[in-house]
């Protein structure tokens, strides 16, 4: 989970691949009503997104043996949406300053989010600071070091349960 530009697609793959699981993709499952207005650089509401995460909760639900899930998940609400369709469900926090989001969302070709909504997600961003279950990286480290710090977290977490 994390702002626009901060890797979760990337890092997501990568994990997915190294666990074994299943990827969703969250951007793959927006209505076409919530890619026109971010192509269009307007901010989606919590209305806009209440479906989709919807959405997004089903396919973790229809899969309770363990996947990985690419989701923005900016808010505590929205958070707690996905864990009340996934319960035991856990979150990857990837931190990005406000200035590299703009930068790589700005670098990025053939997306549809535009980069003058960057300022958006930090302002509705609420930190998952305080939650249990989420593991806080830094989203400027390489690829491998995140990727190994995600599985060999997913790995004693899921030995835990």
């Amino acid at each position: 989970m994390g702002v626009a530009g901060c890797g979760k697609s990337s890092l997501g793959a990568a994990v997915a691949t190294a666990a074994g699981a299943h990827l969703i993709e969250g951007d793959d499952h927006h209505p076409h009503s919530n890619r026109l207005k971010m192509q269009q650089g307007t901010p989606l509401t919590d209305a806009d997104r209440a479906g989709w995460l919807d959405t997004l909760g089903a396919l973790l639900a229809a899969q309770p043996q363990g996947q990985v899930l690419t989701c923005s998940a900016l808010k505590r609400a929205y958070r707690q949406r996905l864990r009340a369709a996934s319960p035991g469900l856990r979150f990857v926090f990837l931190d990005l300053s406000r200035a590299e989001a703009q930068r790589r969302v700005t670098a990025r070709a053939q997306h549809f989010f535009a980069s003058s909504l960057v300022h958006s997600q930090f302002d509705i961003l609420e930190r998952p600071d305080d939650e249990p279950g989420v593991l806080t990286l830094d989203a400027t480290w390489p690829l491998t070091a995140l990727t190994d710090l995600v599985h060999a977290w997913w790995l004693k977490e899921t030995s835990d349960v």
